[in-house]
């Protein structure tokens, strides 16, 4: 009886199972996350309207007409201002002077342990605010993807989570953002396995969706389900037409990395200006200014020019000098300091690109022409793939933005297209090029960071054959024929390693008994032999048998004086390698 009256309640067992239950936790997580970050991506887009009503006295994407009646010192004057407003925030309230984006979400989720600061996310929310709402030429994406990378990465914290299920959170608050902020639920979920997590494991497959289900919900409660561009749909009127769209694919793949490129280089030119670094954006947002008195279309995200040149409203030259002059505005706006992203200057670019290239079709083959309208499309869509390195959920972002499908195998080839074009110029996203700028090389991330996390000393299994100093050539002779890889190690008194013995160091006379008792171990040891330390990661290991190109090499441990502590050769690395890999994989998978 007293056994029974201590059983736990049904409720408590119910309780417990469900919290011990890993992927419902995670569903749940996701469902708050996502509806959370929802309403912040809402807010963000909200609070640039209110700040560009404050600068520009209009809000909305909407304003080109209204900037150009707007007399020139205040055209000039106002994103030179917006940029004394970033640069002092970032300045003082990011300690490191440097503005945040998706860039720092990957980073946090490959090497950062999936932690990052709300307080930091909330000031650079700020300043991208204010780069967009003062007139400078980013996009609204990445600020959104950081900030609903950092409120899911404060709860994971808050939760105190394990690493693998604070990234997959980190991955449902990308989600959520990215659907949220431009009614792409499709999109948004794709776009945080294919760039943030870098994989589309089936653990998080299921708390990504449900994230960016979520937060589009929350979207559609608040501005309804509607698209940034009103098109009509688009049909071409023949394949022998898709070779005109490959090659816009592959001229976007070329700006790509040359807009890539631009941007990196002027960072890198600015940073020796000899003016106070909270100035640099006040610079930038003169120029855009300036630019902006003949083409105002630059100022801002740029939604009004892409969709005019969607809707095929733009001739020949207005074409040619937005793609030539948004290109310059986007580059002086992020090169100099201004917070945003580059997705949306991406699309306008591309569009403008893409338009500029199919009147040149037209006028060459006018039978098989689809239209202004119809390359404007394509081309958006294969530059922000060319820049963001995700063709598949860029692709699909595009779709969602515009609401038509009618293109989709010639977008798809073009978007593959521009992407191979950075693969064979040996070029990453955007994203991973800042971080490679920063020192953190996250190119095949995934296999090369397993290596990183392994240390010889964890697969260090074998002793090898060794003998000292002084053993005699008798000896050797003897231990060297049953020494593995024909390494035999020389080991002096101390235990430290003195050398190694292999086929090309022993005499030719080797069998001659007569040197039994003159030649010791020592005499014919190179004692310059190879070797790996106990403390160095699988990385070095593989890079060092790959240099050296030996069957096997000696491990010695640093603090107890080079003392020799066995040997490790190739095929051990790769069966250890593969045996995380197996594993890393059985987690991602829900094993």
């Amino acid at each position: 009886m007293a056994q029974g009256r201590n059983r736990p309640s049904p409720f408590i067992l119910l309780t417990r199972k469900v919290v011990n239950n890993d992927q419902l936790v995670m569903t749940l997580l996701a469902v708050v996350v996502g509806a959370c970050v929802g309403g912040l991506a809402i807010l963000f887009v909200e609070k640039i309207d209110f700040f560009q009503s404050i600068f520009l006295g209009i809000s909305g994407a909407w304003i080109a007409d209204h900037i150009a009646a707007l007399p020139p010192w205040q055209v000039i004057l106002t994103p030179t201002l917006g940029g004394l407003l970033v640069g002092f925030i970032v300045y003082r309230f990011l300690g490191n002077s440097r503005t945040k984006g998706p860039a720092d979400v990957i980073a946090a989720c490959e090497v950062g342990g999936a932690q990052m600061s709300l307080k930091e996310g909330l000031w650079a929310a700020l300043s991208s605010g204010l780069s967009i709402s003062s007139g400078a030429s980013v996009g609204r994406e990445g600020p959104v993807v950081h900030l609903g990378g950092s409120f899911a990465a404060w709860v994971g914290g808050k939760l105190q989570l394990s690493r693998s299920n604070a990234r997959i959170l980190l991955g449902c608050g990308v989600a959520a953002a990215v659907s949220a902020s431009f009614n792409a639920p499709i999109a948004g979920a794709l776009f945080a396995q294919e760039v943030i997590l870098s994989h589309y494991a089936l653990k998080a497959f299921a708390p990504v969706v449900i994230a960016s289900i979520s937060g589009t919900v929350i979207a559609h409660q608040v501005v309804g389900n509607v698209t940034a561009f009103q098109i009509q749909a688009h049909h071409f009127g023949s394949y022998l037409e898709f070779p005109a769209f490959a090659g816009l694919g592959i001229v976007s793949g070329f700006v790509g990395v040359l807009f890539v490129w631009s941007i990196l280089k002027t960072q890198k030119k600015v940073q020796k200006i000899p003016l106070p670094v909270w100035a640099h954006p006040a610079i930038g947002g003169f120029c855009v200014g300036v630019i902006s008195l003949w083409y105002p279309e630059v100022l801002g995200v740029g939604y009004e020019a892409t969709d005019n040149a969607l809707k095929g409203s733009y001739g020949f030259a207005l074409l040619l000098g937005l793609f030539i002059f948004k290109f310059v505005a986007t580059v002086l706006s992020l090169g100099f300091g201004f917070a945003g992203g580059v997705f949306s200057p991406s699309l306008v670019i591309g569009a403008m690109l893409g338009g500029t290239y199919g009147i040149i079709v037209g006028e060459l083959y006018p039978d098989l022409w689809s239209g202004v309208s119809a390359y404007s499309l394509i081309g958006m869509a294969s530059m922000a793939a060319a820049v963001l390195g995700a063709p598949i959920s860029t692709t699909l972002i595009v779709f969602e933005l515009t609401g038509n499908y009618s293109l989709t195998i010639a977008v798809m080839c073009a978007c593959v297209l521009a992407t191979l074009v950075n693969d064979q110029l040996h070029r990453q996203s955007f994203f991973l090029e800042q971080l490679k700028e920063r020192g953190i090389d996250l190119g095949n991330t995934f296999s090369t960071q397993i290596l990183k996390d392994l240390k010889v000393s964890d697969i260090l299994r074998r002793e090898g054959e060794y003998v000292a100093m002084d053993a005699s050539l008798k000896e050797v002779r003897k231990r060297f024929l049953r020494a593995p890889g024909g390494v035999l190690y020389v080991i002096a008194h101390d235990r430290s390693l003195y050398g190694a013995i292999t086929w090309e160091h022993m005499p030719e006379d080797v069998f001659d008994v007569n040197l039994n008792d003159l030649v010791v171990a020592a005499d014919i040891a190179d004692t310059r032999p190879p070797v790996l330390q106990t403390g160095d990661t699988l990385e070095v290991a593989k890079a060092v048998l790959e240099e050296i190109n030996v069957s096997q090499i000696a491990v010695v441990s640093p603090e107890l004086g080079r003392a020799y502590m066995g040997c490790i050769d190739e095929r051990e690395l790769m069966a250890a390698y593969s045996a995380a890999l197996l594993k890393k994989r059985k987690q991602e998978q829900g094993g």
